[in-house]
């Protein structure tokens, strides 16, 4: 069982870790948030393209079609 930390030691020892991280530049930061924007775009057109094929191939089959 793990034993009870003080508050204030625990808060410290949160500094202490946080003052280790490597964060990102603002640059860094840029370039991964358009990166992010432009997956969103492709998936979304490649996930609307496949609902229509499918679509269309079930109507189709379905003999729902025009």
């Amino acid at each position: 069982m793990a034993s009870k930390t003080n508050p204030l030691a625990f808060l410290q020892q949160v500094r202490s870790e946080t003052s280790k991280i490597t964060w990102p530049s603002r640059r860094e930061t840029m370039i991964s948030t358009v990166m992010v924007l432009v997956m969103v775009v492709f998936a979304s057109l490649f996930f609307f393209a496949a609902d229509q094929l499918i679509g269309w191939i079930l109507s189709y089959a379905l003999n729902t079609g025009n």
